[in-house]
């Protein structure tokens, strides 16, 4: 019995993941019935992060009564992460949307676990070691991954008929593309924002690795990141949008929509996400991201009459083909971290103590046992 909850255990962080792709997925699908319904996508923003931080902050200051002293240098990560993870992702990712198409801006976010590696490894978050099989595994998962992404956007192949559950959520007429073929030079412009909102969401899970180990609360950073973002956001939409119109939210889909992405994916979701990136890292959380293509074009194909190809299904087989790996190489590096501290326990009766450390937070906390193992030694031992 205890084995297997130490097994459960250990999943924990894969399953919370995969629930915060559902959600993003969820979100994505709320996202197309709104904008469908003619709301504005920026003020959707700025009422997701409104709602996120009413839930947040009352959650924080119940939850968490004791936190750590409230520094500057946690203050500025906060407006960071507000910034990289919130608004400024969002409303790139929303620009990129109106300029390209959906279909482009989809295969564009996942470059995300591409980027998140490259600059953890350069942040030193992340240790490359290629030499290894933890490392190599690491970097061709996320090769995988990436390539089964593309193939699942840009290859169609023959069409799958998985029938109908006769829920088609789309008004009749509005099925196709969005907005008009956009110009040549408006499609440039809007890649290279949707590679801009890739970058920034990348920021951000970096930048959140560094503020959980100065502030491991996540529900207390959680409702500081909503609360930058919501400020932010609302001021970004205010100045661009002249129609105070579309601030009114009724019974309708507009108030599900910013209600679901505000509450689910940017409160709880975001102190999930904190937690995974404070447990396993920046490059695991970001190794879930394909996961939403999969969920989105199965919605798409059930309830909102979209079709589905045979390139989904093959580029759904090799994104958690690509994840499956990251996942073997990131257990198989925890696993030798977990291995550090009997080897220390050992090596005290046998005179010198040799560490290998993989990360800075582990480094720190081994140093500590360290010490107390050297003045447990030059003190009598107690009598059992």
């Amino acid at each position: 019995m205890g084995q297997i909850i130490n097994i459960l255990h250990g999943l924990k962080p894969l399953i919370l993941m995969v629930v915060v792709q559902v959600v993003f997925a969820g979100v994505n699908v709320l996202y197309k019935l709104a904008a469908n319904d003619g709301m504005s996508l920026r003020i959707i923003v700025a009422y997701r992060f409104i709602f996120a931080t009413a839930v947040m902050v009352p959650l924080a200051l119940i939850v968490e009564r004791e936190r750590p002293k409230l520094t500057w240098t946690v203050l500025v990560q906060a407006f960071l992460c507000g910034l990289f993870g919130g608004s400024l992702s969002q409303n790139l990712y929303i620009e990129s949307l109106a300029l390209t198409s959906a279909t482009f801006v989809s295969a564009m976010t996942n470059l995300i676990p591409a980027i998140t590696f490259i600059m953890a490894v350069t942040f030193g978050l992340e240790k490359l070691a290629f030499g290894t099989m933890a490392g190599r595994a690491k970097v061709l998962g996320t090769s995988i991954g990436l390539g089964g992404a593309m193939l699942l956007t840009f290859y169609k192949g023959v069409q799958i008929n998985m029938g109908s559950t006769h829920l088609d959520l789309l008004p009749h007429g509005s099925h196709g593309a969005v907005s008009p073929q956009p110009a040549s030079a408006h499609h440039q412009f809007g890649a290279l924002l949707a590679l801009t909102s890739c970058i920034s969401y990348s920021l951000w899970l970096n930048i959140q690795a560094k503020m959980s180990e100065k502030y491991p609360c996540y529900y207390s950073s959680t409702a500081m990141i909503c609360t930058m973002g919501a400020i932010q956001a609302i001021v970004f939409a205010l100045c661009m949008e002249t129609d105070r119109s579309q601030w009114k939210l009724g019974w309708n889909v507009r108030l599900l929509t910013v209600a679901y992405s505000g509450i689910l994916g940017s409160g709880l979701m975001y102190s999930l996400i904190t937690w995974c990136v404070r447990m396993r890292g920046p490059l695991y959380a970001s190794a879930f991201n394909p996961l939403m293509l999969i969920l989105v074009a199965f919605a798409g194909s059930l309830f909102l009459e979209e079709k589905l190809y045979l390139g989904s299904i093959i580029g759904a087989v090799l994104i958690v083909m690509g994840l499956y790996v990251v996942l073997w190489g990131k257990g198989k590096e925890m696993k030798k971290m977990n291995q550090l501290m009997p080897s220390i326990k050992s090596s005290t009766e046998n005179g010198p103590i040799e560490i290998i450390a993989t990360s800075t937070e582990d480094s720190i906390s081994i140093n500590n046992n360290v010490n107390s193992i050297v003045a447990s030694k030059d003190s009598p031992k107690e009598e059992k």
